[in-house]
C-alpha cells in the first residue's frame, strides 16, 4: 500500500488591531499544529510556541497511538508552562498522521476541518471550548447566535499549567482528504460555508490558505490569523 504524507502549509497574519502574533503553528509530513496563545503579552506567545516545541519531536516518530502521542506532548508542554511560565497559556489543535490513521487532538477554541475526498462539503473535526458553546449545547443560544455573542472567545479551558481535559480522535483518511486548522481569527469571522467553498475550490494548498486568511482579514478580524491547510498524498 502506497504510504501516505501531508504536504501541509501555513499562513500567519497579525491582523489590523493587535501589537503581537500570539498564534503559532507547524505544518510538517506527518504533523500539524495551530496554538493560540491567551493571557496577553508575552504569555500567549510563549505558551504556543512551548506547545509547538513539546509536539515538534514527533514528525520523526512512529507510534502506534498518533492520538496518545499528541496527548502525552501537550501534558509535558502544560507542565513546563506550570513551573516556568505561570498565567501563560495557549489553545491547541493537532494531527499527526500514522499509516492511514490521523490523531487529533484539540484544547481551547482553535478549529479542525475535515473536506474528504469527493465529499461535497467539509466536515467539523472540534467542539469549541468556550462560554457560548455551552449555550448552544444547553440550547440556550443558536449557532448563529453564538457567531456573534460579546463573549464568544471566552474559553473554558486552555494549556495553561492547570487542569484540562483534551478531546482525541483516530480518524481514518486517505488520499484526496484536506484537513484545516485554523484559529479563532478565521473561524469567528468567516462562515463555515465560505471556509468549505475556498477548501473545495482553491486547490493549491498555499493558494488556499492565503485566500483564507485574506478572507478573514476582509471580513474585519481584530485578532491574529492563522491556518494550516494539509493535503493527504501518497509519498
Amino acid at each position: 500500500m502506497p504510504r501516505l504524507i501531508l504536504r501541509a502549509v501555513t499562513v500567519t497574519d497579525v491582523g489590523p488591531a493587535r501589537p503581537n502574533n500570539e498564534d503559532a503553528a507547524f505544518a510538517g509530513r506527518r504533523l500539524v499544529v495551530i496554538a493560540d496563545g491567551v493571557g496577553g503579552m508575552p504569555a500567549g506567545e510563549m505558551a504556543s510556541e512551548i506547545v509547538i516545541e513539546a509536539l515538534r519531536g514527533l514528525e520523526d516518530q512512529d507510534t502506534p497511538d498518533p492520538a496518545g502521542a499528541l496527548a502525552g506532548a501537550v501534558e509535558q508542554a502544560n507542565a513546563q508552562i506550570a513551573a516556568e511560565h505561570q498565567g501563560a497559556g495557549t489553545t491547541v489543535t493537532a494531527g499527526l498522521l500514522q499509516g492511514d490513521y490521523l490523531g487529533l487532538l484539540h484544547v481551547g477554541d482553535s478549529r479542525g476541518y475535515l473536506l474528504a475526498a469527493g465529499a461535497p462539503e467539509m466536515v467539523r473535526l472540534t467542539r469549541d471550548d468556550t462560554f457560548v458553546q455551552l449555550l448552544v449545547d444547553r440550547g440556550a443560544l443558536t449557532a448563529e447566535e453564538a457567531r456573534g455573542h460579546p463573549r464568544r472567545s471566552v474559553i473554558t479551558q486552555a494549556v495553561q499549567g492547570d487542569s484540562y481535559k483534551a478531546a482525541t480522535a483516530l480518524l481514518p483518511v486517505e488520499a484526496g482528504d484536506r484537513v484545516l486548522l485554523c484559529s479563532d481569527g478565521l473561524s469567528d469571522y468567516v462562515e463555515d460555508t465560505v471556509i468549505g467553498r475556498t477548501l473545495r475550490e482553491v486547490v493549491d494548498p498555499d493558494a488556499c490558505a492565503r485566500q483564507l486568511v485574506a478572507l478573514a482579514l476582509a471580513a474585519g478580524t481584530y485578532d491574529n490569523v492563522t491556518v494550516v491547510v494539509a493535503d493527504v498524498v501518497t509519498a
